[in-house]
């Protein structure tokens, strides 16, 4: 997992991104006419609720050696839905490469003219080759895998042309990892898409997550389309909760075997059917969310059955508690599918071994405006039980530092004495890692010592995925920041680890900062 010096190498990309996104870890339907979305539109308030929508619809089944079932259909019920909530569409049905391009030159001029939201939609196979991702036309007839040069549509190119567009905001769906898509004549380098970031003012959503493969469907829509499609009528759901509510649906569906994923850049709220108003919370109002989430929460969290969380994120897909309801259910179905796999259960127990019995870590923690060591803290695992990690950190009242298996904080240390969060506070996202994702988390603090509770909630986001040296060495890692009143933390985390390579911490209230920095680790023995 260690690179101490040069950029990893496109096998070490994959399998830490891989290893990352295996971790841990539908709803009311209304007929909208454009006439009632039109009148939706002119009463909200957000500019990307309030300008034209040009959409391009591909799909594209009839290739000669994997046909498919169901792009067309998928094709057409998206074109139907689209149409309905305000979108203009072109359709292309069993396009060939000169079609597909041809299209994609004229969305791409359209979006530049009337410089309004963007939506592309692509059913049908799709290929990856040197990290790059290819649209496959069903005229292209593939004798090795150089002919996706010239012979497909680079995903580039779209993304390129529509960057060219300058307009506010495109949206890029995917339903494009089906598997085989050469027959057997010409294997790839590997299955699925690869990951690619969204540029800016854009949202890019796959069927599944890189690297993996998406199902046809057995209905007369694919499992990803057959879900969008019953989120899309959703009315008041911005797109990041339509996407959240579509891959839990799928995940639910394909017993987590397949798992949506996108990456956005998105910095304003878009509505399929918008609200008449958006008016933002209150303080008042944002603590008797909490509270209710909290509620139902503190019910179901110890549950065994993987439905209530289920019906919890369904319910809240971006609410306060989101990040440890999907740990949940990854851990369950991750135990499930063990079973059926007949795995042992100290397998299913530890998982993917983020921690072990007996890993050590040194850390060391400097004060950022005078450079002076603050001190330096040797830290242990002493035991894993029933999903907690418990790390003796040599502190003073000779108890623990308590994480989940996935890296949430349960008790650590403080100013002030030992601290609880309740729910564990998960900085790290419960199931997809991409640069661009944010979400929001709140917890019940409780200082051990004075019993005082309050609640705090923070902003969290991936804004990078960069190179980071610290004593022990130099590494690729995801760069987050988590923000709150006068509080900001941004830190570095590798793929797979359970804990932060390094950390900046900055109070402006206080006046103080500081650093954390990893200078050793060593791992405790695999027990398996």
């Amino acid at each position: 997992m260690m690179s101490k010096s040069n950029r990893p190498t496109q096998e070490f990309l994959e399998s830490s991104r891989r290893l990352w996104l295996k971790r841990v870890g539908s709803v009311a339907s209304i007929i909208a006419f454009p006439a009632m979305v039109k009148e939706a539109l002119a009463e909200a308030p957000s500019t990307l609720n309030a300008i034209p929508r040009i959409a391009l619809v591909i799909g594209n089944a009839k290739y000669r050696d994997a046909p498919l079932k169901n792009p067309i259909n998928d094709a057409q019920s998206i074109s139907n839905e689209l149409q309905k909530v305000g979108f203009k569409v072109t359709m292309q049905l069993d396009a060939g490469r000169v079609t597909l391009v041809d299209a994609i030159e004229k969305f791409s001029a359209e979006l530049a003219k009337s410089r309004g939201v963007g939506m592309f939609y692509y059913a049908g196979h799709g290929a990856q080759l040197g990290w790059r991702n290819y649209l496959i036309p069903v005229d292209a007839e593939i004798d090795k895998l150089e002919d996706m040069k010239t012979k497909t549509v680079d995903l580039s190119s779209l993304l390129g042309g529509i960057s060219k567009a300058a307009n506010p905001m495109n949206v890029i769906i995917l339903d494009a990892c089906r598997d085989n898509p050469f027959g057997t004549r010409v294997p790839t380098e590997q299955k699925g898409l690869s990951q690619f970031d969204a540029p800016p003012g854009s949202l890019i959503a796959y069927a599944t997550a890189p690297g993996n493969t998406a199902a046809d469907g057995n209905g007369s829509n694919g499992l990803f389309t057959e879900n969008l499609l019953r989120e899309i009528r959703v009315p008041d759901a911005k797109i990041e909760d339509v996407l959240k509510r579509v891959r839990l649906g799928v995940r639910r569906s394909s017993q987590g075997a397949q798992i949506p994923w996108e990456t956005t850049s998105l910095e304003e709220d878009f509505y399929f059917l918008p609200p008449a108003s958006i008016k933002k919370k209150s303080e008042a109002e944002l603590d008797r969310q909490y509270t209710e989430q909290k509620k139902e929460w503190d019910k179901l969290k110890d549950s065994k059955n993987v439905d209530d969380f289920y019906a919890f994120l369904n319910k809240y897909p971006s609410g306060f508690i989101t990040e440890q309801a999907t740990y949940q259910i990854e851990q369950l179905q991750k135990a499930k599918i063990s079973l059926q796999a007949g795995k042992n259960a100290v397998a299913q127990k530890y998982g993917e071994k983020r921690f072990r019995v007996g890993d050590t870590f040194i850390g060391r923690t400097t004060d950022g405006l005078t450079g002076k060591l603050i001190s330096e803290t040797f830290n242990k695992v002493e035991k894993i039980e029933n999903g907690l990690v418990y790390i003796n950190n040599k502190s003073k009242d000779g108890k623990y530092v308590i994480r989940t298996i996935d890296g949430g904080l349960v008790r650590t240390g403080g100013v002030q004495g030992p601290v609880i969060f309740d729910p564990p506070r998960t900085d790290m996202p419960g199931d997809i890692l991409e640069v661009g994702k944010r979400w929001t988390s709140r917890n019940t603090v409780t200082l051990e010592t004075s019993k005082e509770s309050f609640d705090e909630q923070v902003s969290i986001g991936i804004v990078a995925y960069e190179e980071v040296e610290v004593p022990f060495g130099r590494f690729w890692a995801y760069k987050f920041e988590v923000k709150r009143r006068g509080f900001t933390r941004t830190f570095w985390a590798e793929p797979g680890w359970g804990i932060e390579l390094k950390s900046i911490t900055t109070n402006t209230n206080r006046g103080y900062k500081t650093i954390w920095e990893l200078v050793s680790r060593t791992r405790g023995k695999d027990i398996s």
